[in-house]
């Protein structure tokens, strides 16, 4: 099988500044999500006002990355981590995402990819901020985490960037108004660390965040139609 060929990163707007394009999804995105879920935020102050950072979270489902997107400043512009290998075949899809940015590709079954580490260097290089789920897969279930990769703390400390954990708890089933609760914590410093304590303090900082879930109950609007949306 042919390997797949990552987008060059010169061709990908990555960068500080929030682009027309970008700011334009997010001011049709933010309201749409807050009609859909109802978001709680906790920790909103630990995020720095200035400089950039990476963002690390546990992973449920697909509401993830946008809640990220929604917490978090327009700037410095968030940049996940996606494969490309579908993304580049849905014309709509990869139009939207070439000229908005927010994204660095990766190709899962590449490991110690050397142009994963040449994206994402740069992303961080020119102020962008680069967003994480060093779980690389959907948690089994709320309250609950998968062991972390260390990607993360490798990007951090060459960068030399603070790392920021946030926890997630609500997302794994959705439905219609669903309360999403989102903890934010304090800074990680990377300096004085390997990425193997790194990862270790991220992980256990992120599973002493996570809040205690409990499904509520009564009528749940929509449940498998928005729990399977993406």
């Amino acid at each position: 099988m042919a390997s797949t060929a990552l987008p060059p990163a010169d061709l990908l707007p990555v960068g500080r500044r929030a682009n027309i394009p970008y700011r334009i999804v997010r001011l049709i995105g933010v309201p749409l999500l807050r009609l859909c879920f109802q978001f709680e935020v906790e920790g909103g102050e630990n995020i720095p006002s200035s400089g950039n950072y990476i963002v690390i979270a546990n992973h449920l489902n697909w509401l993830d990355e946008f809640a990220l997107q929604l917490l978090f400043p327009v700037e410095p512009r968030l940049h996940f981590l996606a494969d490309p290998k579908d993304l580049v075949t849905r014309k709509f899809q990869w139009w939207l995402i070439r000229n908005t940015g927010g994204y660095v590709p990766v190709v899962r079954e590449r490991h110690g990819d050397q142009a994963l580490f040449h994206h994402v260097d740069r992303c961080l290089e020119v102020g962008g901020a680069v967003a994480i789920f060093p779980e690389a897969d959907y948690g089994p279930k709320e309250g609950e985490l998968l062991p972390f990769k260390k990607g993360f703390a490798h990007f951090a400390i060459k960068a030399g960037v603070p790392v920021i954990p946030a926890a997630l708890s609500g997302t794994k089933d959705l439905w219609f108004r669903k309360r999403v609760r989102v903890v934010i914590g304090k800074p990680i410093a990377p300096a004085g660390h390997s990425p193997e304590s790194l990862t270790e303090t991220a992980f256990q900082t992120i599973k002493q965040l996570l809040p205690e879930y409990k499904e509520p109950p009564g009528r749940k609007l929509l449940r498998r139609r928005l729990t399977h949306l993406f």
